[in-house]
């Protein structure tokens, strides 16, 4: 008698015990809820658990884990809005300072009586015209491969015809820097499954950026399945090429040089598109962009 006594001592201690833990473990829950439904997403409060035991420490710190996860996403959406408006609003002043210069060149022209002086101011404003398009062109171009629905037809394209009639098409931009670009092209050509449009803005996107930026005339070289651009640099220090690929990146030195900051972007974007690894690094004052076509 007396040990079932016992037993059922200890049997009413093991239920208030349990209950009690019951309790504790209800209450722990609903505080995560209630800390979970009423954190602000820029809070930096973390889980806090009462209840030591090894399942409860286990949720607090899987929890403060989505939260550290979701706060680094929070961060860089921020730093990635700041940067787009920053970016924006370069690219507004850029659009802005050619429009600028062919409505003032406008009325110039618009008064002038001198043939010889309205031809040359003629030719101004059709100059800051098409920087104008040529900024636009670029924002639409990335804008059309940011688009998650663009897809690029692809066929069997020689990719060194294409850098040639690329190269071909900015003649007049060489000739005006006095620069004839040394191109090194392999005997056999370079055939890949790839879009030649996309290909071959990637390419003039290449050698606009020599021309603006470079200091002496590019190196252009294919070797087998890589096709390489080199130039020099008149202010490396002032390049970081980690970022050349980022969107309106622009090296300190070449604000106000006419660019948007996109065609690297665009470089990047459409050679993901046709699964070509695009490269970059500086090697002194000489930059390097390196293009890696696929087998």
């Amino acid at each position: 008698m007396e040990i079932a006594v016992v037993l059922l001592a200890v049997a009413l201690v093991a239920v208030v015990v349990l209950a009690s833990q019951l309790v504790r473990s209800e209450l722990q829950l609903r505080a995560i809820a209630k800390f979970l439904v009423g954190r602000e997403s820029a809070s930096n409060a973390r889980v806090t658990v009462f209840v030591r035991t090894r399942g409860f420490l286990r949720l607090a710190q899987a929890v403060n884990r989505q939260i550290d996860r979701h706060q680094g996403e929070r961060i860089a959406a921020e730093e990635g809005k700041r940067d787009l408006r920053r970016g924006l609003t370069y690219l507004a002043h850029d659009i802005r300072t050619p429009l600028a210069g062919a409505q003032g060149y406008t009325q110039l022209l618009a008064a002038e009586e001198d043939e010889v002086l309205r031809a040359r101011y003629l030719g101004v404003v059709g100059r800051r015209l098409d920087d104008v398009e040529g900024l636009l062109d670029q924002l639409y171009a990335y804008a059309q491969a940011q688009d998650p629905d663009f897809r690029l037809e692809r066929e069997p394209v020689d990719a060194s015809q294409v850098l040639a009639e690329a190269l071909a098409s900015l003649y007049a931009q060489f000739k005006e820097h006095r620069w004839e670009p040394v191109i090194e092209l392999s005997h056999e050509a370079l055939m890949v499954g790839s879009n030649a449009d996309a290909l071959a803005r990637i390419f003039r996107n290449l050698a606009v950026n020599a021309l603006r930026y470079g200091c002496e005339p590019p190196h252009i070289v294919q070797e087998g399945r890589t096709v390489t651009f080199e130039n020099r640099m008149a202010d490396p220090g002032s390049l970081d090429a980690d970022r050349l690929f980022e969107r309106f990146y622009q090296g300190d030195a070449a604000r106000g040089g006419g660019g948007s900051g996109l065609g690297l972007a665009i470089v990047a974007q459409l050679a993901h598109a046709l699964s070509i690894k695009a490269s970059a690094r500086l090697d002194g004052d000489v930059l390097s962009v390196e293009l890696a076509f696929p087998e």
